[in-house]
């Protein structure tokens, strides 16, 4: 889902009604569009150099053309609703088309519709991380959820599962400024992280410095293989098994360097029975499946892969990529 961004004013929220026009959408216009909300705050941001009157007049020639677009809008799905109810579904399930109906008001599925959908667009790669979410309720601007299952061994796995569930929250409900979150009753087990640990609270501030980045030359990878990945600055190493691709930072969660060169392997007689992936360097073993943790005999919960989110976002594959990776707890 297109994120609408709130905080950052309606003018900028409104981002795709003032990119470019274009012939075809493809990868390189999702990305575009993504970004034209930066672009107008830049321009707008410019106009005030002319001084207060003349940032103020820019301002409200935004609002007027952004309100004339809403009308239009509006007056578009009345007479699509009259013709093709069935097309007013297929308008709210794209995701252009819907950041703007929810820019607008016009939306046709409540908050809750929403919010339950996003969650369960992101729900495979929480299942990834051993774990999984449930929407209780949503009351005014909050949204409580609760989370069930554990991270085995990944103490990072907070900051990417919080990057993660606020990222499909807010883009599916920039009406929701506050995120509460109820734990499930702790594992028994003392060699698991119990879910209340990976996010206790998501704050409505997000994180500094985390964007997202389209990498859509990850679909590329077949089943088995390993690549590295030059995002944003970051060096990213992806991998696919069968239909699910993982990404982490290029750093051995053991003797701490690159992971260049490395590959999946199939562990005999461990307990891991799917493909992991092996340190060239200090033959350190990583279950990829479960989040990168470590399960060599001698590996303790500090050692482990740093995950980073990756999702399909606007039909094009992207992650989120921070200035370091994060280590919690």
């Amino acid at each position: 889902m297109r994120c609408a961004h709130v905080p950052r004013g309606r003018q900028v929220a409104r981002e795709a009604a003032f990119a470019d026009p274009v012939s075809h959408r493809g990868v390189n216009d999702d990305a575009r569009w993504r970004t034209a909300g930066d672009r107008i705050q830049t321009l707008l941001d410019a106009s005030a150099a002319g001084g207060p009157v003349a940032r103020e007049r820019a301002e409200h020639l935004v609002r007027e053309v952004v309100d004339l677009y809403g009308a239009a809008l509006a007056r578009v799905l009345e007479l699509v609703a009259e013709h093709d109810p069935a097309a007013v579904e297929r308008c709210a399930t794209d995701d252009l088309v819907a950041s703007l109906l929810l820019v607008h008001g016009l939306h046709p599925h409540d908050v809750h519709r929403r919010v339950a959908d996003a969650l369960d667009s992101v729900r495979p790669y929480l299942g990834s991380h051993g774990g999984d979410i449930e929407l209780l309720e949503i009351t005014g601007e909050t949204a409580r959820l609760r989370f069930s299952g554990s991270c085995k061994s990944c103490p990072s796995s907070a900051v990417t599962l919080e990057l993660t569930v606020e990222d499909a929250v807010r883009c599916a409900a920039p009406e929701i400024t506050e995120i509460e979150v109820v734990a499930a009753e702790p594992s028994p087990v003392s060699t698991v992280i119990p879910a209340e640990s990976l996010l206790s609270r998501v704050r409505a501030e997000g994180h500094a410095g985390a964007s997202w980045h389209p990498v859509p030359d990850l679909a590329d990878l077949h089943s088995g293989e390993v690549g590295g990945f030059m995002v944003a600055g970051t060096t990213v190493l992806a991998c696919r098994i069968d239909d699910e691709l993982f990404a982490y930072h290029d750093r051995c969660g053991s003797c701490e360097a690159s992971l260049a060169g490395t590959a999946l392997h199939r562990r005999m007689g461990a307990a891991i029975s799917g493909p992991v992936l092996r340190c060239p360097r200090c033959r350190a073993h990583f279950d990829v499946v479960h989040a990168g943790a470590g399960i060599d005999a001698d590996a303790g919960p500090e050692v482990h892969l740093d995950p980073i989110p990756l999702l399909v976002r606007d039909g094009v594959l992207s992650i989120a990529v921070q200035p370091t990776p994060s280590a919690v707890l």
